[in-house]
């Protein structure tokens, strides 16, 4: 099951409204259409109420425990789901994840211990990202189109960093124009280097534990194999498509470029990877992340090839890129999001497809999803705050 409200109309500028499943917080988290915008204090902060009162202590809107999305602790025996948010402004310092310090975006930083030269990061272990335990709220940032190092870059970035997501994944062209290695770092590590593990640029610490997870694009494959994304990041598997869990949540990462070795339709080895690990998964919520979108009302357009039979493999939700726009769409039943405003450009929709139900170009921004064992809550913003769009999966 999921709800959302929205318009279909054909225009580059709608915004949906969840259908908010927790009366007594829909006060604390808000429900208006369109315009809403969340507050934007100097930092992340703690705001929103107990979870106690829901009942079930798994409501939308209620308070999410440790580290919640602008929720306070929440009652004894209880997740929840869609705490109220706090987000960064784009002007402004952001808090990292637990609260401790502040961390500037606007360039390099010298700490000592720091990340070693590209290509090193010798001696730096990285412990495991987390583990599959489904009481576990998990908190996911995601964005893509984004590696074009600049302002607007870095706007989405403080966005991104005010989720105090558990891990973030993208949904590709990290590393604009060409994919190149003497721009990796500065279009990706100068924004999130503090995220990924083992760290090998030169913008300050990695992380203890990799928690960034991107999806190859176009411009990523534009040098040859991929060679400096695959020297950049230590992923899991063969690093051009793989997965990772983090409690009810696991995250399929596939390669859908046509320089994919494996291949990209639905009869591929990367298709029949992809098939045998949803049978054996366990996971409540099952989600795959790619970059060319297989259905879209935007510029590039729906990838034909990248049409899998997700939902007859159990996959709940679809999310590409691509298209600089946002976009969500249903097709039989299933829900597929183009998220592809994370800094690079914007692009104008053509005539929306069968399935188009929201369709976005106002501003950049980022997605963040919250989902426990009941429930999956998706979110959209726009990097000056502005709520544009919000799905529910489950039910409490």
């Amino acid at each position: 099951m999921f709800s959302v409200v929205g318009t279909s109309k054909p225009a580059s500028f709608v915004v949906g409204v969840c259908l908010i499943a927790c009366n007594a917080r829909r006060d604390e988290i808000g429900s208006t259409g369109l315009g809403t915008r969340v507050a934007i204090p100097a930092q992340p902060v703690v705001s929103g109420g107990s979870a106690s009162a829901c009942p079930s202590g798994h409501c939308l809107g209620a308070a999410a425990g440790d580290g919640a999305l602008g929720g306070a602790a929440s009652g004894a025996g209880g997740s929840s789901v869609g705490g109220g948010l706090g987000v960064a402004p784009t002007g402004g310092a952001v808090g990292s994840r637990g609260g401790a310090s502040a961390l500037g975006l606007g360039g390099a930083t010298s700490a000592s211990g720091g990340g070693a030269a590209f290509g090193g990061a010798a001696g730096q272990s990285c412990g495991p990202l987390g583990v599959a335990d489904p009481s576990i709220l998990a908190r996911v940032a995601v964005f893509g189109d984004y590696g074009f190092a600049g302002p607007a870059e870095e706007s989405v970035a403080r966005l991104v960093r005010s989720f105090r997501a558990d891990f973030m994944v993208t949904t590709g062209d990290n590393n604009y124009p060409s994919g190149a290695a003497d721009t990796i770092d500065a279009n990706i590590g100068q924004y999130f280097h503090d995220f990924i593990c083992p760290y090998r640029g030169s913008f300050g610490r990695g992380a203890s534990k990799n928690r960034f997870f991107p999806a190859l694009g176009n411009h990523d494959w534009y040098t040859a194999l991929a060679q400096p994304y695959l020297d950049y990041f230590a992923l899991p598997g063969n690093e051009r498509y793989y997965d990772v869990t983090w409690g009810s949540v696991q995250v399929f990462v596939l390669d859908s470029d046509p320089s994919e070795p494996d291949g990209v339709t639905p009869d591929s080895v990367q298709a029949k990877w992809l098939a045998d690990k949803l049978k054996s998964s366990t996971a409540r919520w099952k989600i795959a992340v790619m970059h060319h979108p297989p259905y879209s009302s935007g510029t590039h357009g729906s990838t034909l090839a990248m049409q899998w039979p997700f939902k007859e493999w159990g996959i709940n939700l679809v999310l590409a890129g691509h298209d600089h726009d946002y976009e969500r769409l249903e097709v039989d039943g299933l829900p597929f999001i183009v998220l592809g405003l994370g800094g690079a450009s914007t692009y104008q929709f053509g005539t929306p497809v069968d399935g188009s139900g929201m369709r976005f170009n106002g501003e950049y921004g980022a997605g963040i999803i919250e989902a426990d064992s009941k429930m999956l809550f998706f979110r959209f913003f726009g990097v000056s705050g502005a709520r544009v769009d919000e799905l529910m999966l489950g039910s409490p």
